[in-house]
């Protein structure tokens, strides 16, 4: 039971450490780890293990009794003895419970820190990289908007020298009229 126990808190340090969700995932984690934690199976099983090893200490204890009261003195003492060995093996149990106890408390504990700054370090990046990407689009936009100004203005000076060399053609095609009319009515007073 405590091998598969390890590897649910295993496999839950491994997905929080290699998600890279954002602060929402990070939330749910979170939460799901305290409902584990706080689950009526962890908790009952923590509980289980404690009141074991307190429930066995006073059975062992009153079979040594039993048995030391049944043989003669010199197996007494013997019995005695294991009765004394069964209390402090029943004591340590109760104390490795604890211990246990602890320490997945720790871990859990140590999950959360773990995972609240991956998920600092996640949001720190990716605000990092939408100023990046706000930075490289105005520079963008900047030299889009340089660009079609040069453009514009190009285009403009190209439209305003078309226009001088239409205004000077027309100007030279109707002087070369005018100037044929001129020779026609010299040449034909009558008209």
């Amino acid at each position: 039971m405590r091998s598969k126990f390890l590897l649910v808190i295993g496999l839950a340090v491994g997905y929080v450490l290699g998600a890279r969700a954002g602060r929402e995932r990070y939330e749910q984690i979170k939460r799901a780890g305290q409902r584990l934690w706080q689950s009526p199976g962890v908790r009952k099983t923590r509980t289980e293990v404690e009141g074991y090893a307190r429930q066995q200490a006073p059975v062992v204890r009153a079979k040594a009794e039993s048995i030391a009261k049944a043989t003669p003195a010199a197996v007494t003492d013997g019995a005695r003895a294991t009765a004394d060995a069964a209390r402090a093996v029943a004591d340590r149990t109760a104390t490795v419970a604890t211990d246990i106890a602890e320490r997945v408390s720790s871990v859990a504990k140590d999950v959360a820190g773990k995972t609240t700054t991956m998920s600092r370090d996640v949001a720190d990046r990716t605000t990092g990289m939408a100023k990046d990407v706000a930075g490289r689009t105005t520079e963008t936009a900047e030299e889009l908007r340089e660009r079609v100004s040069s453009t514009a203005a190009e285009l403009r000076e190209r439209g305003e020298e078309a226009r001088d060399r239409v205004v000077v053609k027309a100007s030279e095609s109707r002087d070369g009229a005018l100037a044929e009319l001129d020779d026609d009515d010299d040449e034909h007073p009558e008209r």
